[in-house]
């Protein structure tokens, strides 16, 4: 049997033991097909980057599934019919992770981990850059002349030529 890891969201009105209700729902469907579900994480209610179906948010579940394929794809089609369900995604895996996922690890833990690179380069503002050789920015004559040239009066506007 695959592994996978199933992510699905459910609508922000819904309440926390409706959606418990939702992730017993899907087990069920997993253990008659002959799988089995490790780890369930509720990530709870969290904002979403764009609307969905007029929400806001949604409340994130995790589930570890290890079950035949056929399985899989009957918890898919059932979410895809469920008003309740606005988006779902399942990816198989080779192994499941140990311990809790990185959206439930605490900031501090995810801190320890370093800083992703970029504690090697300076800082940099805006008034540090460093300009070379190049001298301060001109933008010409701002009474009509510069690069173009004297500005010609458009024909047909009021105050043009005539």
């Amino acid at each position: 049997m695959a592994l996978y890891e199933h992510v699905f969201l459910a609508r922000q009105d819904l309440s926390q033991q409706q959606v418990d209700a939702l992730v017993e729902h899907y087990k069920g469907i997993i253990t008659a097909a002959g799988g089995s579900v490790g780890r369930v994480e509720n990530w709870g209610l969290k904002s979403l980057t764009y609307r969905i179906n007029k929400n806001r948010k949604a409340y994130y579940t995790l589930m570890d599934i290890t079950a035949p394929s056929a399985a899989v794809k009957e918890v898919e089609r059932q979410q895809g019919l469920s008003e309740d369900v606005l988006r779902f995604m399942t990816v198989k895996v080779e192994a499941h992770e140990e311990g809790v996922s990185a959206m439930m690890q605490k900031r501090e833990e995810r801190s320890e981990r370093g800083d992703r690179g970029f504690g090697d380069r300076p800082s940099r503002g805006f008034g540090d850059r460093d300009r070379g050789d190049r001298g301060p920015r001109s933008f010409g004559d701002r009474d009509g002349g510069g690069d173009r040239g004297p500005r010609r009066p458009r024909e047909g506007v009021e105050g043009g030529a005539e």
